[in-house]
């Protein structure tokens, strides 16, 4: 009989319930703690003219270092991510038309979302009652169409920035600070760069998908600090502002709900039915996949599932899907990259009393629709919103406010990242007759995928310029061989 030993922290997370060491729970206890201690920040009254008490202070310091730990990940996040994106292309080079196309229905439905969430920010007014003050180190400016359009051309590699104030007549203070657009700027073109040099730049891309991987634990292991920051953020804000702010965070997550329902339950069947397809059919195929990605608020998680029913409800062929589906799944993010950054951003505006005009609201949809790729495998929404505060020139301050309501929200914005994952691929092999009718329209029968057997298989994947395989095109199979390609 062979003995098992385990480590103390084995043993220990198994005497522990599971709801205890679940990311979401404790970020719920972490509300709940922060507000309590806002509370009784509150209660304790200021110190001496009008300085805040020691809880007040410690509650502050605690959410300005989780912020700067935020804003630390974020630029090499952004490159590595941008730059491995523009690298999954390589493995369809052969079908630059199919990749063209999926990029552009992409933008188009980033847009559309991102329009939704403006109007829901606008309408809502989520931040509009909490009347508090701009934190001490806000510029006191927001974007300009001007300045984005100067601020794309990169004045070094890192995209560095400084910036020095005067703060007394003896004293000036100089901050060092990135533009992330020039970062993304850098990124597009060394990834682009990259695929054109071709072999001699695969050592590179290997570095690069090796330091994404471990820039991505390292953002992981910040996030999993998202307890102990909202503790310090959300009790440093109902020390200073009071109930206000819960109330507007309840209307901010009202808002998002609500563009999000639009965009999954109007404008993906819109779409789907101008097409010439059944929405009925779309839902009874993309379900299982939204559903999962609801549940498990990972999009990269839902990928598996999200490509099996692309192929094989959608009737896309599988060499288009099996790059359409994956792209999707780091860029398509209509929920974290489009909806929520737009209202977020209306938020923070509110929240802090910042007038916004026509031109911020054009860098909004800007930001939205050429960063997605930030999001890449990743909390995409969190750097999404940094990315969109950054722009505007928005207190980043107002990313933490968000923290304590973002495990109710990213349920609804995994499922409108995966519905919209399945949405173009579908699209755009229909208007390139490549989808299969007989797989779309084959009854489920409450079955989560469609019938595949060899009657109803997907099609293959022919290039434009004529017929045969091709490196990107799966090879041609027919009668029990393709039934069994299709169930592996």
């Amino acid at each position: 009989m062979t003995s098992q030993t385990s480590s103390p922290e084995t043993s220990a997370r198994r005497r522990l319930p599971r709801w205890v060491t679940s990311f979401g729970p404790q970020i719920i206890a972490a509300l709940v703690v922060g507000l309590l201690l806002g509370l009784l920040a509150k209660e304790m009254g200021t110190v001496g003219d009008d300085e805040p008490n020691w809880l007040t202070t410690t509650l502050t310091v605690i959410g300005s270092s989780y912020v700067s730990l935020l804003k630390a990940a974020v630029v090499p996040l952004i490159f590595t991510a941008v730059v491995s994106s523009i690298a999954n292309l390589r493995e369809v080079s052969n079908a630059a038309r199919l990749a063209w196309q999926t990029l552009l229905w992409f933008a188009i439905t980033a847009l559309i979302a991102v329009v939704i969430g403006i109007l829901m920010g606008v309408l809502f007014q989520p931040g509009a009652n909490a009347d508090a003050e701009p934190p001490a180190d806000y510029a006191g400016s927001t974007g300009s169409w001007m300045g984005f359009l100067t601020g794309l051309i990169p004045a070094n590699f890192m995209g560095l920035t400084a910036s020095s104030t005067a703060v007394d007549p003896g004293t000036v203070t100089t901050a060092l600070n990135f533009n992330v657009l020039q970062v993304l700027v850098i990124a597009i073109a060394v990834g682009i760069a990259a695929l054109k040099v071709g072999a001699p730049a695969a050592p590179f891309l290997s570095l690069n998908a090796s330091a994404l991987a471990v820039i991505q634990k390292v953002l992981w292991w910040i996030i999993r600090l998202a307890p102990l920051g909202t503790v310090g953020l959300i009790g440093r804000a109902v020390a200073t502002y009071g109930w206000d702010t819960i109330g507007s965070l309840g209307m901010f997550v009202v808002a998002v709900y609500v563009g999000l329902a639009l965009v999954v339950f109007v404008v993906y069947p819109v779409l789907i039915k101008a097409h010439g397809l059944s929405v009925k059919q779309w839902f009874s195929g993309a379900w299982p996949a939204i559903q999962l990605g609801f549940v498990s608020r990972s999009s990269v998680g839902t990928l598996p599932l999200t490509q099996r029913v692309t192929e094989r409800n959608m009737g896309v062929p599988r060499a288009y899907a099996s790059f359409a589906v994956p792209l999707g799944a780091t860029t398509k993010m209509d929920g974290c990259a489009s909806i929520y950054p737009a209202v977020a951003a209306i938020f923070v505006a509110q929240f802090f009393g910042i007038d916004l005009g026509f031109t911020d609201y054009l860098l909004i949809a800007l930001v939205s629709v050429l960063g997605s790729a930030a999001t890449a495998g990743t909390t995409g929404a969190v750097v999404m919103l940094t990315l969109t505060l950054s722009t505007l020139g928005l207190p980043l301050a107002g990313v933490g406010l968000m923290l304590a309501v973002d495990p109710i929200l990213d349920m609804g914005r995994t499922a409108v990242n995966v519905a919209g994952q399945t949405v173009v691929p579908t699209i755009v092999a229909k208007r390139n007759g490549l989808l299969d009718a007989a797989i779309y329209n084959a009854k489920r029968n409450g079955d989560p995928f469609a019938d595949d057997s060899a009657e109803v298989q997907a099609p293959v994947l022919v290039p434009a310029g004529g017929a045969g395989a091709s490196a990107g095109a799966a090879p041609s199979s027919s009668g029990a061989d393709a039934s069994a390609a299709a169930k592996r």
